[in-house]
């Protein structure tokens, strides 16, 4: 079998490390090119070779991106940040490989949470009421504000009286819902448009990343619902998107973001039988049908892993360092 290269972007945050650790793990003969935006992160030790590169949003990103394809002859780019999933997207016909992940109305409208909630009211597809910071009077018996684009969980203000004083270009406001919080990976297939799984685990959170996981299938019906209308809402949706919600004291699954990418559960969920970053490979590089989702019901605890560099003046950063993991 013919080796391949592929580019992770986003080493330093744990999507991007659950994706390489995920490739790591399979069979198929890969080397594995790493960018961040910092020189060093906790994800160098893992790849074959790693460039520092711009935000997504600078102007200098793409002929970045595009140097380091031809220099490491790239065939297939993963991407693990929402920003640069759009970039990515918007400039994919000056890019020489292949490019993971859904078409450019799909990473335009799902890399803004105003944008996703009137995408989805319009299409009558399920998502929690939001509004921007300027129409909102109170109408939420909770709410909170976040802001439109990125930046994961942080920026978050909750149940304030007003929130007037914030930028309708920046922020929106969400009505909160109590409940069970759960994270749905889908996995859509490239060959036929299909979906070919999907996994739900109850979740809890520390500093906005998962630390705790339990796969349940309680919510499966509607979840499949919710993707397949999604996907049939013609936006470009492709391989992995992510769904998270929270389950109301009716029982009712309220999605209150999507990502529009591999997410950061993909190093759990692997272990229970839903190989999201498996099926791209596979579809994208060798143009195989995807291994079926044989999901297993279990539970999953992060923790704290330490990368040891011995003394050294010329560190690398890469897989050639003299490290060891405490």
């Amino acid at each position: 079998m013919e080796a391949k290269t592929i580019l992770v972007t986003g080493i330093g945050g744990n999507v991007g490390q659950g994706i390489i650790r995920n490739i790591l793990g399979t069979s198929y003969p890969i080397r594995i090119i790493g960018t961040n935006i910092s020189d060093f992160s906790a994800g160098n030790h893992l790849v074959n070779a790693f460039y520092k590169v711009p935000f997504g949003f600078e102007s200098s990103y793409i002929d970045t991106i595009k140097e380091i394809v031809e220099k490491e002859k790239i065939d297939l780019i993963i991407s693990s940040t929402d920003f640069e999933s759009y970039y990515l997207a918007l400039n994919k016909n000056e890019i020489n490989c292949l490019i993971a992940g859904s078409e450019l109305n799909a990473t335009e409208i799902y890399l803004d949470k105003y944008l996703t909630y009137l995408n989805h009211k319009t299409a009558n597809i399920p998502f929690a009421e939001s509004c921007l910071p300027s129409i909102y009077k109170g109408q939420y018996g909770k709410a909170l504000a976040k802001p439109r684009k990125g930046r994961g969980s942080k920026g978050l203000l909750f149940n304030k009286d007003s929130f007037s004083s914030l930028s309708d270009e920046e922020y929106m406001v969400q009505e909160m819902h109590t409940g069970i919080e759960i994270t749905s990976a889908v996995y859509r297939r490239y060959k036929d448009g299909n979906i070919h799984g999907i996994i739900t685990m109850e979740r809890s959170l520390e500093n906005g990343a998962t630390t705790y996981c339990k796969v349940i299938d309680d919510y499966d019906n509607q979840i499949l619902k919710i993707g397949q209308a999604m996907c049939e809402n013609n936006l470009g949706l492709k391989g992995a998107f992510n769904i998270q919600s929270i389950v109301n004291e009716y029982g009712d699954v309220v999605p209150f973001e999507i990502n529009c990418r591999i997410s950061g559960t993909n190093s759990i969920r692997s272990s229970f039988g839903f190989k999201d970053v498996q099926y791209t490979i596979e579809e994208l590089l060798w143009e195989k049908d995807p291994q079926i989702p044989l999901i297993t019901k279990g539970v999953a605890y992060r923790i704290l892993t330490d990368v040891i560099y011995n003394e050294s003046e010329d560190l690398k950063g890469n897989n050639t360092d003299n490290f060891k993991l405490f």
